[in-house]
């Protein structure tokens, strides 16, 4: 099995950012947890604060990957473009946030993405992405 990973913008703060929010972990050092407990999927990880970038690994990966996981930041509550990106391709997409963004700020209430994705993980930490695995192991386990 193969799971794409992509964040988007910030991301790649984590550990530095607001660690109240975020917890003070890089993703680089859970993805290396993550790739050890899961040890038989291959993870790709990309990161990219530029949205035309993200949607162009979108394309990249959504037809020959078993899903994808996109945290797409900011973007989540703006991009329309992002959206058409990931109906556009086969693979499932799972969106995850770290943190419960329905407990944050009115703008992150509403996400662009949720329509076009199979599931939607929040607010349970780094811990969100193991949770996206889970379910994408869950749905290729039905197919």
């Amino acid at each position: 099995m193969r799971i794409q990973i992509i964040n988007g913008p910030n991301i790649n703060l984590l550990g530095k950012r607001e660690p109240s929010i975020y917890g003070s972990e890089s993703f680089e050092d859970y993805l290396n947890g993550l790739k050890a407990r899961y040890a038989g999927i291959t993870f790709d990880y990309y990161q990219s604060n530029i949205e035309g970038e993200i949607i162009n690994k979108i394309h990249e990966a959504g037809f020959s990957c078993d899903g994808i996981i996109l945290n797409a930041g900011a973007y989540t509550h703006t991009s329309i473009a992002i959206q058409d990106a990931i109906r556009a391709v086969t693979a499932p997409v799972i969106e995850v946030h770290i943190s419960n963004v329905h407990k944050r700020e009115e703008f992150r209430h509403k996400s662009m993405i949720s329509c076009a994705c199979i599931g939607v993980i929040c607010g349970f930490g780094l811990d969100s992405y193991r949770l996206g695995v889970e379910a994408l192991i869950q749905t290729n386990n039905k197919h």
